[in-house]
């Protein structure tokens, strides 16, 4: 599965990008719909490898989030996007108010994000109705 990253800074994706080259890894960079732009890992790395990689992205969004906070323009209209995959197998994301994602960034993982997101994606593409502790 490949792994999507976004930055709002080219400062700050070009420091990821040289930080993937470092451990080796490919990677394709382009231009997000919205803004900014997405850095694609398009190969699964080594769970210790893909770990490095979280850790440095967690690292420059902290520092995207204080350049952010100087910038008012930036600023006005916070909200930060989980990417989920469905159950036939295609991609989305779930918009989330910046205060939601901040906590849940804070305490989860990306990795960790997507696959609770991806869960509840799937919860409500096939519901169950009645008590938890029925077997689907």
């Amino acid at each position: 599965m490949a792994s999507e990253y976004i930055f709002f800074d080219a400062d700050l994706r070009e420091r990821f990008v040289q930080a993937l080259a470092a451990r080796a890894l490919a990677c394709q960079v382009r231009a997000d719909a919205m803004e900014g732009f997405v850095v694609r890992i398009p190969d699964d790395p080594a769970d210790e490898v893909l770990a490095a990689v979280e850790a440095d992205y967690e690292i420059l969004m902290d520092e995207q989030m204080l350049r952010a906070e100087e910038r008012p323009d930036w600023v006005s209209h916070q909200v930060a996007g989980v990417r989920f995959t469905r159950a036939d197998g295609s991609a989305g994301t779930v918009r989330l108010p910046a205060p939601v994602a901040r906590s849940l960034m804070e305490h989860f993982t990306a990795e960790e994000a997507h696959a609770l997101v991806t869960a509840i994606a799937h919860s409500l593409e096939n519901p169950v109705d009645g008590p938890l502790c029925r077997k689907g």
